[in-house]
């Protein structure tokens, strides 16, 4: 428990402190965000806000990870780990990965002026590089009780033994979770603060979720209720100092932003949802509790395929947060709505996981 406050501390600290000195430098480089043309009027004053600050949450999770481990280890706290986890390093590794995606695109922006990076393709092909190199690491390094960061089976709230997938179609798997999450969390990236508040929520929900699993955890006490996963407690130490970082990034977020994160931080903040549903096997609960990621992405593929389909539009702008912007709520008033609707999905997913343990032990 200390590793994960240690963890969380950490990254908050990190996150908050370097945040405004990236503002000073990005505002000085010019970079600056471009903003869509097509978008809400009210966003055209944002023009020239510095972006790419994903690059502060990413650093302090990645601080915060490893302090917790250096003063654990030091102090004689113990995180129950022995040290950094496989679990752990490619949860990390899969969030940095997408994070240098983001930030190749970012600056691409950055430097031809203009709304789009790199094309679809770059960017798929991006993703699928990093997808591959943690689909293949994942079903490796077993520990004494064969257990592997990921499995082959789809999970709910642990494995589903009747749906396994092959080798092959595993790797499918994770590019479909991996590139789905990223795109989500980047779909919702719109408005000051809304991604960084909403996926805050989302990684403390799993900072609880992988400490409980380290309390049942079969290797531990085994029982009908417990679990079957890999270094829980290191996932939950990764979790918390997201979770902090996020935080700490939110300071300065949060409406009016006076950075943003970029694709930087929302494909690395996806990949992190992705790469932790995989690892503590809820990979079905994490579309509950990050319900309002997966809406967001549901709104963007609704409005294209109705458009396509009768040449309406569903909504008046996707993603739908920019919807009732246009139809005349206040940006502020948007975003607090849709943090409460975020905070909704986080307690009723942790209410179905709690519930199935009661079940099987109860």
């Amino acid at each position: 428990m200390i590793s994960i406050l240690i963890a969380a501390a950490a990254g908050l600290l990190v996150s908050i402190l370097l945040t405004p000195y990236l503002i000073r430098v990005f505002s000085r480089q010019g970079f600056g965000q471009e903003i869509r043309e097509e978008g809400p009027q009210g966003h055209k004053s944002k023009r020239g806000t510095p972006t790419m600050g994903g690059v502060a949450i990413i650093i302090a999770m990645v601080v915060g990870y490893f302090v917790a481990h250096l003063i654990s280890s030091f102090g004689g706290t113990g995180t129950g780990t022995g040290g950094p986890s496989a679990s752990g390093l490619l949860v990390l590794f899969l969030a940095v990965g997408l994070g240098i995606v983001g930030f190749l695109d970012d600056f691409i922006k950055i430097r031809k002026q203009r709304n789009l990076g790199l094309n679809k393709t770059a960017k798929l092909v991006g993703q699928l590089v990093v997808t591959i190199v943690f689909a293949v690491l994942a079903l490796r390094f077993p520990n004494g009780e064969g257990l592997t960061p990921a499995s082959e089976s789809l999970s709910y709230v642990r494995d589903l033994a009747l749906i396994t997938f092959p080798s092959v179609f595993f790797v499918v798997f994770c590019y479909i979770v991996i590139s789905g999450w990223s795109n989500a969390v980047n779909f919702t990236d719109g408005l000051d603060g809304l991604a960084g508040g909403t996926a805050a929520m989302v990684l403390a929900t799993y900072v609880v979720i992988a400490f409980w699993q380290t309390r049942l955890s079969c290797a531990v006490s085994p029982q009908a209720a417990c679990y079957d996963v890999r270094d829980p407690l290191d996932l939950a130490v990764v979790a918390a100092a997201a979770t902090g970082a996020c935080v700490g990034f939110l300071w300065w977020n949060a409406a009016p932003a006076k950075i943003f994160m970029g694709d930087t931080g929302s494909l690395a903040l996806g990949g992190l949802v992705a790469g932790l549903s995989m690892t503590t096997r809820t990979e079905l609960l994490a579309i509950v509790i990050g319900g309002l990621f997966m809406v967001e992405m549901i709104s963007v593929v609704a409005q294209i395929a109705v458009f396509r389909t009768t040449r309406r539009r569903l909504f008046r702008m996707a993603p739908f947060h920019h919807h009732f912007e246009l139809a005349g709520w206040a940006e502020t008033t948007v975003i607090i709505r849709f943090w409460l609707l975020s905070a909704i999905c986080c307690m009723f997913g942790l209410g179905l996981f709690y519930s199935e343990q009661l079940g099987l032990g109860g």
